[in-house]
């Protein structure tokens, strides 16, 4: 169960090597989580994160998961929850792709919508009847500012996360009431490590995204923006008529 505080005791993080699922499961871990499930493909880099979290004082117990292999996804995870109660369940799987490669390569688009999309709505069911079933916790969604309006420099990309999108608030739509619950989060171009500082209305880290989580949790959140402000940029980039919008440098 959430504590006090409104944050969870366990934790279960689909991407286990992901930047932000790490990020997010080091700050839970500084505010008192203590059971973590990383759940990922085996590879020595889940095995090192699994490593550095428990060293912050969790106990964490690593899943093999391949979000491209939906008919696992029962056998995976359903030993998670059978284990004990989740309180947060983060969907942090996913891969930005190369634009301009994948419209070359057809089959590549379509792997990367697969992973972002229909692997992520297997799991995502999935997590959601068993939050259900134990009449409590919340899954939080990564989606991505990207899948408010299909830009040319990465509308493959974009439109896996605008069915994403769609997806996590429709399965909210569904919780709502049982004592489970969907949080959307929709960040910018998110920058890792040494990468050149963009515009600050556009963009975040890793860290960033991690703390608007740990609030958005506290506050019982359904959609949280990543940094706030772009939730008005994005409302104005949504409603510019098609013409003017294709003009724009995006």
């Amino acid at each position: 169960m959430k504590d006090a505080f409104g944050l969870p005791q366990s934790l279960l993080v689909l991407g286990g090597t992901s930047m932000i699922g790490l990020a997010t499961a080091r700050r839970l871990i500084a505010r008192r989580t203590r059971l973590v499930h990383l759940a990922g493909r085996p590879c020595p880099a889940l095995e090192k994160a699994a490593e550095e979290l428990g060293a912050l004082g969790a106990e964490v117990r690593t899943v093999a998961f391949d979000a491209l292999d939906p008919a696992s996804h029962q056998a995976s995870l359903g030993p998670v929850f059978a284990s004990g109660d989740v309180d947060v369940a983060l969907l942090a799987f996913g891969v930005t792709g190369d634009q301009a490669r994948d419209e070359s390569r057809p089959l590549d688009a379509v792997r990367m919508a697969q992973t972002n999309y229909t692997g992520a709505v297997g799991a995502g069911l999935l997590c959601g009847a068993a939050l259900q079933e134990q009449g409590h916790g919340t899954l939080v969604v990564l989606s991505s500012a990207a899948g408010q309006r299909a830009r040319r420099a990465d509308f493959i990309y974009g439109s896996s996360k605008a069915g994403l999108d769609a997806f996590a608030q429709g399965l909210g739509d569904a919780l709502y009431g049982t004592g489970a619950q969907v949080m959307v989060v929709r960040p910018g171009t998110v920058l890792g490590p040494g990468a050149p500082r963009g515009d600050a209305r556009l963009t975040t880290t890793p860290e960033r995204v991690a703390a608007a989580i740990e609030l958005g949790l506290r506050r019982n959140a359904e959609t949280v923006w990543v940094p706030g402000g772009l939730r008005l940029v994005m409302s104005a980039v949504r409603h510019l008529p098609r013409p003017l919008f294709r003009r724009l440098p995006v």
